[in-house]
């Protein structure tokens, strides 16, 4: 969420140390946020995010290079994904017990790093699409993500809404659309309805607030 940490009101609860923000205020906010969830700073696993469509397989905690999905199978290790408008998606396959986090904004979509990282799951722990479970979490959403037609174009039309002689692209549609084609079930999927750019109360937006925008954190991990 957006308020409610330590930094000035332009951040906020911001988790992000790569956005202008005090580091100590950073750490706190992380620490604040993590103990609601019973978790230590030192067991998350973070990927330095740039839009890829790199997948990492992951043994321990730390921090991963150049790099926008990780998965694992190991206990007490804890994905996470830092968004201000980009799609954070979750991913547990309930049989195999494994887990991936995703970072997938309009670049990583249609990069299809979603699609990847189920086949990766498959390939790597043996994963079964119909085993997995996938949360897409509050993103930028189709009333607001405007975009040019260098963008528009590089996805299919059904996931591209014309209004008022502007372009706006579906990301969450699209990446439901990818976790289908990859074979998880429809309902499996959980997709929340909220827009980061409007619902600006509530959430961070590098697209509505720029360099003055904090980043939130999603986290997901196995403990028992």
């Amino acid at each position: 969420m957006r308020y409610g940490g330590r930094s000035p009101k332009s951040y906020g609860m911001n988790t992000s140390f790569d956005v202008g923000d005090n580091p100590g205020n950073v750490e706190e906010n992380r620490i604040a946020f993590l103990r609601q969830l019973g978790i230590s700073p030192d067991q998350l696993a973070i990927p330095r995010q740039r839009h890829t469509a790199t997948i990492k397989k992951i043994t321990e905690s730390g921090t991963y290079e150049e790099c926008d999905a990780l998965m694992t199978d190991i206990r007490d290790v804890f994905l996470s994904i830092t968004v201000a408008d980009c799609a954070p998606i979750l991913l547990f396959d309930a049989s195999k017990r494994v887990l991936a986090s995703v970072h997938a904004g309009w670049r990583g979509t249609e990069k299809q790093i979603l699609l990847k990282t189920i086949l990766a799951m498959q390939q790597e722990f043996r994963s079964v699409p119909g085993d997995v479970y996938a949360f897409i979490g509050p993103s930028a959403g189709v009333c607001c993500y405007e975009v040019g037609e260098e963008v528009a174009e590089k996805f299919d039309s059904q996931f591209v809404v014309q209004r008022n002689g502007k372009l706006y692209v579906d990301i969450k549609k699209a990446n439901e659309a990818q976790l289908q084609r990859a074979g998880v079930p429809g309902f499996n999927i959980e997709t929340h309805n909220d827009c980061t750019i409007c619902k600006k109360e509530s959430y961070h937006s590098y697209r509505r607030d720029r360099e003055r925008s904090g980043r939130m954190l999603a986290v997901i991990g196995l403990n028992q």
